[in-house]
């Protein structure tokens, strides 16, 4: 993610507004300048202060954030339980571990299945690799039930982690020769996890469940110690989930294997934001997977395909539409992912470099849909189409 500061947030997206389509414009502002924006857990609007609070609020060091039983060996605390989803988020190739932790005797509330809440003390990390540990992000929830985003950056020689400043730190590291890697600002990580129900991303019933998507893109074989939903709801750590999840594990409907991996990747990459349930709603765009009941299976198709976008890029023709059916040439969707030009590409936060691999997966996915792929519409309500 951009490691910028609140009023560089806040000049880059004024510079960007005359640039942009006026329904980016939305997106952006919605992304950049939210500072004091309503939390997605329903907690009442945060004053800035309270928002600069946030990376203060956590401890100096990881080793004193309970990661760990040893931190000089880098040896997990054993109550700290490491998880591995099914549809990676892209961060430029980087090597990842997660983990989280529940306070003993809580558990998480998955009554909404698609948008679980987690109880007061719950620590969650995940620790970037470039080559070398780079960095460690870290979320905990606060007693007043609140967010804490914090991030910190290892040492070169790898003895230890440091909490980062709230702007984050710019070209921390590179993802490659020539492409740097940005430790993420406290705005930068809110402006992500707090695009949908949840603020926490990654750990869900549909990342977790046991029925895998072998196809898809970056995937990351489980750990033999990994956490998945059955395991979660055996412990007693996942509470009210819906007994038909259980007996049959959430996945992605979809037509044919290669459309079920491109509908989790852009589920995990750009559904963060396009949300219907989230603060983008009006833009009409939703590309979240549903996994609880009445979920309805074909929205992130009816948002997408042969929808018009006011979004215009070369090759798009008079009427550019998000997805062609057929067309990927023609489809700005795969022009923004496939774009690292800051007017252009998405995601707007947390990437460098184009993710080739997924690109590769969602033109293939368009060039097989059908011209008939069409699905009815009863999309979210819709204020401009992107």
């Amino acid at each position: 993610m951009r490691g910028t500061g609140r009023e560089g947030l806040r000049r880059g997206a004024r510079r960007r507004f005359s640039a942009l389509a006026p329904a980016g414009a939305v997106l952006a502002a919605a992304l950049l300048l939210r500072g004091g924006a309503e939390s997605a857990a329903g907690a009442a609007p945060e004053p800035a202060a309270a928002v600069e609070r946030s990376a203060a609020r956590a401890p100096a060091r990881l080793a004193d954030t309970g990661l760990y039983a040893d931190a000089a060996a880098s040896r997990v605390a054993p109550d700290v339980l490491p998880y591995t989803p099914q549809y990676p988020l892209w961060s430029d190739g980087a090597s990842k571990r997660r983990w989280i932790r529940l306070p003993p005797g809580s558990a998480i509330d998955a009554s909404d299945p698609d948008a679980w809440v987690f109880p007061i003390g719950t620590r969650i990390w995940k620790e970037f690799s470039f080559g070398r540990r780079v960095e460690t992000r870290y979320m905990e929830r606060a007693a007043d039930g609140s967010w804490i985003f914090a991030a910190y950056a290892w040492t070169a020689d790898g003895s230890g982690a440091v909490l980062a400043p709230e702007r984050g730190i710019r070209a921390a590291a590179e993802s490659r020769p020539g492409i740097p890697h940005d430790i993420p600002s406290v705005y930068d990580c809110r402006a992500c996890h707090e695009g949908g129900p949840s603020p926490v991303l990654g750990f869900s019933a549909l990342q977790l469940s046991p029925d895998r998507d072998p196809l898809a893109a970056h995937a990351e074989r489980p750990g033999a110690n990994d956490v998945d939903l059955p395991a979660l709801v055996a412990r007693g750590l996942v509470r009210s989930l819906p007994e038909a999840l259980l007996h049959r594990p959430p996945r992605i409907a979809a037509p044919t294997p290669r459309a079920r991996a491109a509908l989790g990747y852009l589920h995990a990459n750009c559904g963060t934001c396009h949300d219907a349930r989230g603060p983008l709603a009006t833009l009409g765009l939703s590309l979240v997977q549903r996994v609880g009941p009445g979920g309805a299976p074909d929205v992130p198709l009816a948002t997408t395909v042969g929808v018009p976008s006011r979004f215009r890029h070369a090759g798009a023709g008079e009427a550019p539409v998000r997805i062609l059916p057929g067309q990927p040439a023609q489809s700005v969707l795969l022009a923004r992912m496939a774009s690292r030009d800051p007017l252009v590409q998405m995601p707007p936060l947390g990437t460098h470099a184009v993710d080739e691999a997924a690109v590769a997966l969602v033109s293939t996915f368009i060039r097989e849909l059908p011209p008939d792929a069409v699905p009815s519409r009863n999309p979210p309500p819709q204020e401009e189409a992107r």
